[in-house]
């Protein structure tokens, strides 16, 4: 495995729920990223908990919802 995939970096599958990079990537349509590290790939998941919290925690803010 080399170590970046399609335009570069690390992915993370969702199919196979590993990082993936280089020419053993999964579809585009299975996979998060690029990441910089296979580390923030292996985060993947993690960090999109996180930004949707975030951002509906905004959109909450926006519409008047918030508290």
């Amino acid at each position: 495995m080399s170590d970046s995939g399609p335009g570069g970096g690390y992915f993370w599958c969702l199919r196979h729920h590993r990082v993936e990079s280089g020419d053993d990537v999964c579809p585009a349509q299975y996979r998060l990223g690029p990441y910089a590290t296979a580390d923030e790939a292996e985060r993947a998941l993690e960090t999109v908990e996180k930004r949707n919290a975030e951002w509906d925690a905004e959109d909450a803010r926006w519409t008047g919802e918030a508290g």
